[in-house]
Parts: structure tokens; C-alpha cells; sequence
């Protein structure tokens, strides 16, 4: 399978899309790489422990205090402990980080854990000889006391290869323990790289992965990050220089804001409908304008093989984490729900998050979880709507028309002559009625004057209603 990794940097942001197969599957954004705390390891001191929740509160200098399951901690603590913590999730809205005394450290084919003592292999990793090659390897190179995880991007490295990342990663933990044992004021023990270096270290594989960047100093900065990651083959790092932005050349940024919608089109004509809630996600399946061409059945299928494929790649595009409802549409014959099971089970096995897919319920849906890692795609990009307040609706034209009449009809009973309403146009329409008949109704039941204003700087569900005498001295 080819790889595109394309990097854009502008002023302090940087994005990377991964593209497979021609299609964006993963998005990354780094505004600041200051700001990130993610596999961070801090010094840190137990501030509060509560039993009934199975969890303590670490301070580990930030303004909210981390959060701490105490199944994640190697150690049975008490207040005022210091513990070494990693932050495993960073702060989102009110909630502070969570952490865990499970450390781990990433290297270039390897990833170190210094608390646990077992080897693990990749699951992306598939050809079972190469799975028992690099196994004997990590069992002869692993430290003592100590566990390893070998990556995907070690499939096909030699022994040498290897060693010299177990090496280069202890003499790493030998920085963190000196640091964390001495009496240094900073909390910060380890703090892991920049998006850039992250994705390159991470997911770059020699031979099926091509780099796109969109200026020449990120061209640079890339070759000599490869360079210092030992990769030894030259590498050609292709630089965008169109009057378009690279992920607009590419076709990325559509796929971001389809990512974005909550209806996703499928090309059959069928749709998806998701719907986020804090719990889980649920996926509607829908037909839409696809009529088939042989029977019924046969339309159901078609349309629920290629939601299924979908559904796959919006999940991992999304970054969509927990528990996960799909909705397909209902098939009477055994073989299709199965087919349908089983090509849902194929597309999310190129999802390097862990996915655990349960099948059909008693009730027909599809139900699966997948690992819960960083940010939601949506929570990246959006923020909730000020009007909407993430609800994702707001009142009708008319229910705002019929708020605006109730607040003129308590404001005309106090001491007034006149009532003075500025909405939006469309919401003025409904007050005033056709021909003016809603608004010489409403001034006759009230008794009183009323002047309704358009305002197209004023959102649909917003207005203002205000009162005045009339000076007759001015007439």
C-alpha cells in the first residue's frame, strides 16, 4: 500500500495528512507544540485520593490538577507521594489531563517500557514469520526487568537495527530517572517531540511512503529529521509551490469537510447519518436516491457493503473514540448480514486503533468500540456554535416571532406609547404577517404602537425589543 505523508506549516500551525490509497485517512494539527502535554512525563505529587471513584488528583503544575486511575499506578500511593506520571490524554474543557505511572517511550522501531515486563509485536505487523523474527529479537535485546513494543515501521529491520534503539531509548530513561531524582524546581521530566518529527519517527517506511511539504525550509527540516532518524536511503521530499495550498491541490481539504457534516454521501447514492453524543457515536444507514437495478435485497446490500467500508474510514478520519451504533439497513438473508459483518471487520483492519467489533445486537445494529486516543477530528477543528450552543439546531422563524409577540404584549403593560422590535428580516416577515395583518393584530389587541425593523446583521434568533414615549411637543 503507497503512503502520502504532506505536511503544511504557516506561521505557528502545523498540519499533516496521511493519505492511503488515495484517500486522506488520519489528519494531524499542532498549533503550538509548546501547548501539548500528550506522553509528557512529569514529577509529580498526590494531592488528593478518592477510594469511591478509584482515582487521585496529581499536581503536576498545571492549572487543573491530573488525573490519576489508581489501576493505572504500578504503586499504592497516599497524599503527598511523588510519582512519576505520563499524561495519557490531554486536558479537554473543564477536565485536566490524565495520567498514568505506566511510562512508555517511544523510539524510532521501538517503544520502551520500563514498568512492564512482556515484548509485543505490532498487529499491523501480519506475516506470521516476520512476527516470530522480530519476537526472538525483542526477547534477546530486551532489558532486564523491563518490556518493548516493537513498531510497524520495524518490519524487516535487523538486529543491529534494533539494538540500536533499545540503546538509544535507555540512555533516554537514564535522563528522566537522574532528572526525576534530583531536586530540580521543573516538573517536566521528558517532553516528546513536535507533530513533525512525531508523524516522520512514526509512520515513515522506506520504499512505500512519499513526503509532500509546501515550503522549503520544511523540505529541509524533513530530509535532515530523516536523516537523524537513521534512515540511510535517500529520501525525496516533493515540494508544493502552486498558487493553491497543498491540501486543496490534493483534494484533502474536501475531505475534511466532509468529515466535518454529519450526513456523509456515499457513491451508490445511499448516506450515513452520524450522531455524536458524549456516550457513543450512532451511524444511520440510508439508502437515498439509490433505487437499484434487480430487487429490493439486492439494493440493501449493496448499499450496506459500501456504507460498511465507509463507516471504517470515517471512523478512523474522525478519530473516533468509545463506543460505536450502526444502523444498517435491515436484511432479512443471514449471508448478507454476514458480508456486511465481514466487510466492515476488513476495512477497519487497515485502523492502527484497536477496534474490538461485537456484531449485530438483538436489536439489529451493528455494535463495535474503538480505542479512544486523542481529540475527536471535530473537536480539532470546531468549536461549539454560539447560537446553536452545540445543540446543532435553533428556533424556527416562527417561534422567534411568536417569543417577540409575547415580549411585546408583557412590555405593553407597563406605562408605554410605543414598542420599538429590530430582528432579523426573515423573523420580521412573520411578525408583520402578510399585509400587515399579524402586526395590526397584535397592536390592536395590546392597545399600543409597534414598529418592526429588519436587521440583517442580527442572527435569525436574535432581537432586541425596546420601549418609548412619544413626545407630542415633536409631532
Amino acid at each position: 500500500m503507497k503512503r502520502k505523508i504532506v505536511i503544511s506549516a504557516l506561521l505557528n500551525q502545523v498540519q499533516v495528512g496521511i493519505v492511503e490509497n488515495g484517500r486522506l485517512v488520519e489528519y494531524y494539527l499542532e498549533r503550538d507544540s509548546r501547548d501539548r502535554l500528550g506522553s509528557n512525563i512529569y514529577k509529580g505529587r498526590v494531592e488528593n485520593i478518592l477510594p469511591g471513584m478509584g482515582a487521585a488528583f496529581v499536581d503536576i503544575g498545571m492549572a487543573k490538577n491530573a488525573f490519576l486511575f489508581l489501576a493505572d499506578s504500578i504503586d499504592e500511593l497516599k497524599i503527598g507521594d511523588s510519582v512519576m506520571v505520563q499524561v495519557s490524554k490531554e486536558a479537554v474543557g473543564t477536565k485536566g489531563p490524565r495520567v498514568t505511572t505506566r511510562v512508555s517511550l517511544p523510539g524510532r522501531y521501538l517503544v520502551l517500557m520500563p514498568f512492564q515486563e512482556h515484548t509485543g509485536i505490532s498487529r499491523q505487523i501480519t506475516d506470521e514469520t516476520e512476527r516470530a523474527r522480530l519476537k526472538e529479537i525483542a526477547e534477546e535485546i530486551r532489558p532486564e526487568n523491563m518490556g518493548l513494543i516493537v513498531r510497524t515501521v520495524a518490519e524487516h529491520c535487523t538486529h543491529e537495527e534494533l539494538e540500536a534503539d533499545v540503546a538509544d531509548l535507555l540512555e533516554e530513561w537514564s535522563r528522566i530517572t537522574n532528572k526525576h531524582r534530583g531536586k530540580s524546581s521543573s516538573r517536566l521530566l521528558y517532553q516528546d517531540y513536535d507533530l513533525v518529527h512525531r508523524i516522520l519517527r512514526d509512520l515513515y517506511a522506506s520504499g512505500n511512503t512519499t513526503i509532500v511539504v509546501d515550503n522549503a525550509d520544511m523540505q529541509k527540516r524533513v530530509q535532515d529529521e530523516l536523516a537523524s532518524l537513521g534512515v540511510k536511503e535517500p529520501v525525496q521530499v516533493d515540494l508544493h509551490q502552486g498558487k493553491v495550498d497543498v491540501f486543496t491541490h490534493l483534494g484533502l481539504k474536501k475531505e475534511l469537510e466532509r468529515a466535518g457534516n454529519n450526513r456523509v454521501w456515499l457513491d451508490c447514492g445511499g448516506y450515513l447519518v452520524f450522531n455524536q453524543t458524549e456516550a457513543l457515536l450512532s451511524i444511520d444507514v440510508n439508502t437515498g436516491k439509490y433505487v437499484g437495478s434487480k430487487n429490493l435485497q439486492d439494493t440493501v446490500l449493496k448499499t450496506n457493503l459500501e456504507a460498511a467500508a465507509e463507516i471504517a474510514h470515517q471512523l478512523r478520519l474522525r478519530n473516533t473514540g468509545g463506543i460505536v451504533i450502526i444502523d444498517f439497513i435491515d436484511m432479512a438473508d443471514p449471508s448478507h448480514r454476514e458480508a456486511v459483518l465481514q466487510q466492515l471487520a476488513t476495512s477497519l483492519s487497515a485502523d492502527k486503533t484497536r477496534t474490538n467489533l461485537l456484531g449485530f445486537t438483538r436489536l439489529g445494529l451493528v455494535e463495535l468500540t474503538r480505542k479512544k486516543t486523542d481529540r475527536l477530528l471535530s473537536h480539532i477543528l470546531d468549536v461549539d456554535c454560539p447560537h446553536c450552543k452545540g445543540r446543532g439546531r435553533v428556533p424556527s422563524d416562527e417561534t422567534v416571532a411568536f417569543q417577540i409577540a409575547r415580549e411585546v404584549n408583557s412590555l405593553a403593560l407597563e406605562d408605554v406609547e410605543a414598542i420599538e422590535v429590530r430582528c432579523h428580516p426573515s423573523v420580521a416577515g412573520h411578525v408583520i404577517g402578510p399585509g400587515g395583518s399579524n402586526l395590526r393584530e397584535l397592536e390592536k389587541y395590546i392597545g399600543k404602537t409597534v414598529t418592526v425593523q429588519g436587521d440583517e446583521s442580527l442572527p435569525r434568533q436574535d432581537y432586541r425589543v425596546e420601549s418609548y414615549t412619544i413626545d407630542v411637543n415633536s409631532l
